[in-house]
């Protein structure tokens, strides 16, 4: 039984599965190699630096590799750059992708918007997105309030009384082959996954990080606003950030004015982050971190997401 679907078909992929381009982590290690194991790869553009975007494109070396933004940070000359450079596609996060999408489409490149409400959906379809992404508050990182269980098949609905031709990923809570299956038996044609491929060898994740995530349950995640105080990002509006809880959430997710003024609390967190320290910084993971045993290379997480997914649909009545 292969596993194949509109998404697969689309992109001539061997799997339904995409790499979330996570921010700092999705380097162009990770991005190729889920890539050259038969997914869409993505880099993790993330605010638009284009030093380390495109040093690590080049490290993707001729690997077929997308990237993906954070809209509200983009600026036109960096994706112009990254146009240039022929992407598989290109994803926006977390903004309105309107003044963008032409760019995208007169590149001939297939846009992916994520999406985190209903509205967010009909915007990303009256700009032309040829792939949706349903993103539940399960995610890591930043994200929304809606659960993925019921978000993706209501944009399911959406695009089959609107826009049938449009693709659908799901995303948030997937980590392995019974969040694959569910997420196609949902009504998505394939899944966008970000923190098991964080806690993959290739992901730019410091070691104490890893460690931290396969020591946690589902549990230990937190969502707020902290992380971003610590780096004087001014966040919009619903958007907060999913990460492991530590010792630095606990003093500071409701005093995130006081750390704003605090630099020497946010150069500590800093540090935490650059050593992997993760009582003291803040691993950026999701609920799904709890199904996370092991730190394995994105190609051999690839093929046993996909293979688990194959035996539990071919087990359905």
């Amino acid at each position: 039984m292969a596993l194949k679907t509109r998404f697969t078909q689309a992109f001539g992929l061997d799997h339904p599965v995409a790499l979330a381009p996570m921010a700092g982590a999705a380097g162009g290690a990770l991005a190729a190699a889920v890539a050259r194991a038969g997914g869409l790869g993505l880099l993790g553009g993330g605010y638009g630096d284009a030093d380390w975007t495109f040093a690590e494109w080049d490290r993707a070396g001729d690997a077929p590799i997308g990237v993906g933004f954070i809209t509200w940070k983009l600026t036109p000359a960096v994706l112009e750059a990254a146009l240039m450079r022929g992407p598989r596609a290109v994803m926006l996060s977390f903004g309105d992708p309107a003044p963008f999408a032409p760019a995208i489409h007169a590149a001939a490149v297939p846009l992916v918007c994520q999406c985190q409400t209903l509205d967010h959906a009909r915007a990303a379809l009256d700009v032309g997105a040829r792939v949706l992404v349903a993103q539940g508050a399960e995610a890591g990182g930043h994200g929304g309030a809606r659960g993925t269980l019921t978000l993706v098949p209501e944009i399911a609905d959406l695009l089959a009384a609107r826009s049938p031709q449009t693709l659908l990923l799901a995303a948030g809570g997937i980590a392995d082959g019974r969040g694959l299956a569910a997420a196609l038996m949902l009504g998505a044609d394939g899944a966008l996954i970000g923190t098991r491929f964080w806690a993959a060898a290739e992901a730019l994740v410091p070691e104490g990080f890893h460690g931290a995530a396969v020591a946690a349950g589902g549990d230990a995640t937190v969502r707020g606003r902290t992380p971003d105080a610590a780096r004087l990002l001014d966040w919009p509006e619903p958007f907060t950030i999913r990460t492991l809880r530590s010792g630095f959430t606990d003093r500071w997710s409701d005093d995130t004015g006081a750390l704003r003024a605090n630099a020497a609390a946010r150069a500590a967190w800093a540090q935490a982050q650059a050593q992997g320290d993760a009582a003291n910084g803040t691993p950026v993971a999701g609920e799904s971190i709890g199904l996370i045993h092991d730190i394995l290379p994105a190609a051999a997480l690839l093929h046993r997401i996909s293979s688990e997914a194959e035996q539990r649909l071919r087990c359905s009545p």
